[in-house]
C-alpha cells in the first residue's frame, strides 16, 4: 500500500509526513511518500493534499506542475482512491475560492470558501488555536472522534458547503465554521490533524484504514 502526500511547494510537509509515517507503521498501512511526481500519484493507493497559505497561490502552484492535478483527479474521481485534503487542500475541493479574487476550485464538493466573519467582533481573525469539534454525521474516518474533541486550526477563510450532507463536523467561532467535509471517497479537514495530537492521529489512522 502506498500513501502519497502531494508536495507542490505549498507549506512545510515535515510534520505531516512524520504523523502519517507514524500511523502507517502502527496500522500496517505500508509506505508514505512525499512527492510532486504525477507518476507517483498515479500508482498511489491513497492521496493526501495538504496546503498552507492563500487559496489562489495554492491553486496556481498545484496547476503549475504539469500533469499533477490531472493525475490526482483521475485517481480520485475515476479510480476511487481515498483522498484527504488538509487546510487549503480541503478548501480547494470547493467550487470557488473568494480569497483576494475569485478562483475556481476542484468543484468536487459544491460550495465556496469565504472570509470568516465572527458575530462577536472581539474574536480575532485568523481563527487560530484549539477548538471543539461538533460531529454532525458518522463517518469511518471519524471513528472514535466525538463532539467536544479538540483540533488545531489556523485560517482566515472557511468552506460554506452547498449541500449540508457534505459537512461532517463544524466548530463554533461566534458562528459555525466547517471543520470536516466529505462525500464518497473524499474527505477534507480545515484543521491540521498532524498538529491535533491524539484526535488528529486517530483521524489519520482511520484514513489509512478506510476502504470506501
Amino acid at each position: 500500500m502506498l500513501t502519497v502526500l502531494v508536495d507542490y511547494d505549498a507549506g512545510n510537509l515535515h510534520s505531516a509526513a512524520k504523523a502519517f509515517e507514524r500511523m502507517a507503521a502502527e496500522t500496517g498501512a505500508g509506505q508514505v511518500l512525499v512527492t510532486s511526481d504525477p507518476k507517483d500519484v498515479a500508482r498511489a493507493d491513497r492521496i493526501v493534499l495538504p496546503g498552507d497559505g492563500a487559496f489562489p497561490a495554492c491553486r496556481e502552484a498545484l496547476g503549475a506542475i504539469d500533469g499533477l492535478y490531472e493525475e490526482i483527479a483521475a485517481a480520485v474521481l475515476t479510480k476511487g482512491r481515498p483522498f484527504l485534503g488538509i487546510c487549503v487542500g480541503m478548501q480547494m475541493l470547493a467550487s470557488w475560492g473568494r480569497e483576494y479574487r475569485d478562483v475556481a476550485g476542484f468543484d468536487w464538493i459544491g460550495g465556496e470558501v469565504v472570509p470568516i466573519t465572527p458575530a462577536n467582533p472581539s474574536l480575532k481573525v485568523p481563527h487560530m488555536g484549539w477548538n471543539d469539534l461538533v460531529v454532525e454525521q458518522a463517518h469511518p474516518v471519524l471513528a472514535g472522534v466525538a463532539t467536544g474533541d479538540h483540533a488545531y486550526f489556523v485560517h482566515s477563510y472557511h468552506f460554506k458547503v452547498a449541500n449540508p450532507a457534505h459537512r461532517l463536523a463544524h466548530v463554533d467561532y461566534a458562528g459555525d465554521i466547517t471543520a470536516i467535509v466529505g462525500r464518497d471517497n473524499i474527505v477534507g479537514t480545515q484543521f491540521h490533524p498532524e498538529k491535533s495530537q491524539a484526535v488528529g492521529l486517530r483521524l489519520i489512522a482511520n484514513f489509512l484504514k478506510w476502504a470506501p
